[in-house]
């Protein structure tokens, strides 16, 4: 198994983009309760707290934190997306490897993650993640998209409805340019 350099910090805050295998798919959206349920089962046997999220039609990002002691993000992934292709018909098409490992062809096998360093590298995630539907065009404005935990950012009174970002975000968040 590969040894990827990865910031293992218990009880760390973290931000995530994990992809589709097939990026021209929409499984994310269309499956929409596929995935909550498959989120929500993991957190009720590995617990974190989720700061921020969005999901997209091919890909999503997140913003967690561990609880104190614990840094295993990695099996919480492994989980979810498990959770989420087992769920799924199986009508995908496997490549040799993915038949011979019994894997389902979903999701790409790894995912992309930054330990939060401090409170503006925090804020510019956050905005990022919730940016990130009118980024990709699929709405003009960050308010209308539904698949995204602003929403409850706007009630709890940390973003006006009407947010935007003032400016584009910029920097590496795991995303294709």
């Amino acid at each position: 198994m590969s040894n990827y350099r990865r910031a293992f910090v218990p009880g760390g805050c973290w931000f995530f983009t994990v992809n589709l295998l097939d990026r021209r798919q929409a499984l994310l959206t269309d499956k929409i309760e596929i995935l909550r349920d498959a989120v929500a089962t993991t957190r009720r046997s590995h617990p974190f707290e989720i700061d921020a999220f969005v999901v997209l039609p091919d890909h999503l990002h997140a913003i967690w934190r561990l609880p104190s002691g614990d840094a295993d993000f990695s099996a919480r992934w492994r989980l979810i997306k498990t959770r989420f292709a087992k769920a799924l018909p199986a009508t995908e098409r496997l490549s040799a490897v993915r038949f011979a490992r019994n894997e389902r062809g979903s999701w790409q096998r790894r995912f992309w993650e930054h330990l939060i360093r401090d409170e503006a590298d925090y804020a510019r995630h956050v905005e990022y993640c919730y940016y990130n539907p009118v980024k990709h065009g699929h709405v003009s404005k960050v308010y209308d998209w539904p698949y995204s935990s602003f929403h409850r950012a706007v009630r709890a009174g940390l973003f006006p409805e009407d947010w935007g970002g003032d400016k584009e975000v910029v920097g590496e968040f795991g995303e294709r340019v």
